[in-house]
């Protein structure tokens, strides 16, 4: 192993994972981030914790489950004694985090990292102090200094709407302000070992960009569930089904498939954004001489289903939402790809990541270390991964149409059903069970039915392996003390 190998975690926004050609997508312009693959150990089945960002990211940054990190639902101000990765890597790392942080205080340096850069104006109302009121993101810094006035007034003063940064081009993107960042960082640091952290907003909505017409939205692939409404899944999926594909998201008329095709196309054109900003991040660790010692990340924090099941976001576990691109570079393990098959949760990352760099491991990491994994001395056939669901306290699932047209009695029926916590399983033999009181539970057979077409759940020959499944989920809430309810099997 390499001395106090480096540590770059390149992370975006709801990007499934299907849009990168390790996992099969060999129309998406993505140079950078295969050319990563290539040399990267390429996770065949990556899980969330939750499908929801702050959730996520929570136990992608602690190590910890979204309910354990106290960060169940988004709009939350992660508690002050939650440690981050920041707090458990030793003092003679320089830390950095930029860009989107989502867990509280979104422009304040905090949590022991040494550098700041920040983007998101927006999250002004999760601060814990109303001094800072009136401190503005170093994107929007950067913006200004370029001559763009700011258009949306909040409380403090003006900041971008994500409508007027969507439509810059594409050298004044956040990605690309945060690619540039994080190149100069790791040039500037070649001489001491760092920890970096990079998280890209794209492609999260609005769904439009600079690279609008880079695919054609008539020919464009999809997967065979796009605009397939979810007939026998969960209450909540067929509500959210009905809304979307009635709607209007970001100008595009979601009761039409050209509306879909064209709002898929604008997603895909934004993870090119991203890949873009990989580029920049992994020539500037050739040109500073690092690559043989710097481990570096790819992943998302969840992903969105743009269009499969009839729907758009996430909250919800199907694979297009829960399932999310993996790839660790670990130049002393593996010089080209190699795939890891099996179930991997993000929970495992961080404990992952403290072992490749010789760090001590928390007692209270919720996750475990798998580089035994990684140096091919393991594998995770047997591996079980957890999924949670808590909606309580979230937003108006319905606040963001561009034409609201869906009736009063769907909205009240979609933010119910959203209260409603859900568990899944999926079980290292890949069949998926979710659990939740109250809505449909769902069953599915991954093997043959990877698309999650048929819920099996009511199926009487399927008893005795629902009741397995949820003996699981069970004892998985005993050991990291989650109290969700579930039915009885």
């Amino acid at each position: 192993m390499a001395d106090s190998p480096n540590l770059v975690f390149i992370f975006s926004d709801r990007q499934r994972y299907d849009t990168l050609a390790a996992y099969g997508n060999d129309w998406i312009r993505t140079p950078n981030l295969n050319k990563l693959a290539n040399q990267s150990l390429v996770f065949d089945h990556c899980y969330v914790t939750q499908p929801v960002c702050a959730p996520a990211r929570s136990s992608i940054m602690t190590g910890l489950y979204p309910h354990s990190a106290q960060m169940p639902t988004n709009k939350l101000i992660m508690p002050p004694d939650i440690q981050t990765i920041a707090g458990m890597v030793s003092n003679d790392y320089q830390k950095a985090y930029y860009g989107k942080w989502h867990l509280g205080d979104e422009i304040i340096k905090q949590r022991g990292f040494n550098e700041w850069e920040s983007v998101m104006d927006r999250l002004w109302a999760e601060y814990s102090s109303e001094d800072y009121i009136g401190t503005f993101s170093s994107y929007r810094d950067f913006l200004v200094e370029n001559g763009f006035e700011p258009d949306m007034d909040i409380p403090g003063g003006k900041i971008f709407s994500d409508e007027y940064r969507a439509e810059l081009p594409a050298e004044y993107q956040q990605s690309t302000f945060l690619g540039n960042k994080a190149g100069q960082f790791i040039r500037d640091n070649s001489n001491q070992p760092y920890v970096l952290y990079v998280s890209m907003l794209e492609p999260h909505p609005p769904f439009t960009g600079p690279y609008n017409d880079i695919y054609d939205s008539a020919t464009l692939p999809t997967d065979p569930t796009f605009m397939q409404p979810p007939d026998g899944h969960s209450l909540f999926s067929r509500k959210r089904s009905e809304y979307f594909m009635n709607s209007e998201f970001d100008g595009h008329d979601l009761s039409k498939e050209a509306g879909w095709r064209q709002l898929r196309s604008n997603y895909m054109a934004n993870i090119t954004l991203v890949d873009d900003a990989v580029g920049n991040i992994l020539k500037a660790i050739d040109e500073s001489g690092q690559s043989d010692n710097t481990i570096v990340v790819f992943t998302s924090e969840h992903g969105d289903l743009v269009g499969s099941h009839g729907m758009l976001e996430m909250r919800t576990f199907y694979e297009a939402a829960s399932k999310v691109p993996l790839l660790i570079r670990v130049p002393w393990l593996q010089n080209q790809s190699a795939r890891i098959p099996g179930n991997f949760s993000q929970i495992d990352l961080l404990p992952t990541l403290l072992d490749l760099m010789g760090q001590d491991q928390p007692e209270h990491l919720q996750g475990e270390s798998r580089v035994d994994v990684l140096e091919g001395k393991s594998s995770l056939q047997d591996n079980d991964v957890f999924i949670q669901h808590n909606g309580i306290g979230d937003r108006d699932l319905t606040s963001e149409e561009s034409k609201p047209t869906a009736s009063k009695a769907l909205k009240d029926d979609i933010n119910y059903l959203n209260t409603l916590p859900w568990r899944s399983i999926v079980s290292h033999d890949r069949w998926k069970l979710n659990l939740c009181v109250g809505d449909q539970c769902e069953l599915f057979d991954l093997n043959s039915d990877p698309f999650e077409f048929n819920n099996l759940f009511n199926l009487p020959e399927h008893k005795d392996r629902i009741r397995a499944m949820g003996a699981r989920i069970r004892l998985w809430q005993h050991r990291t003390g989650d109290n969700a309810p579930l039915p009885s099997l």
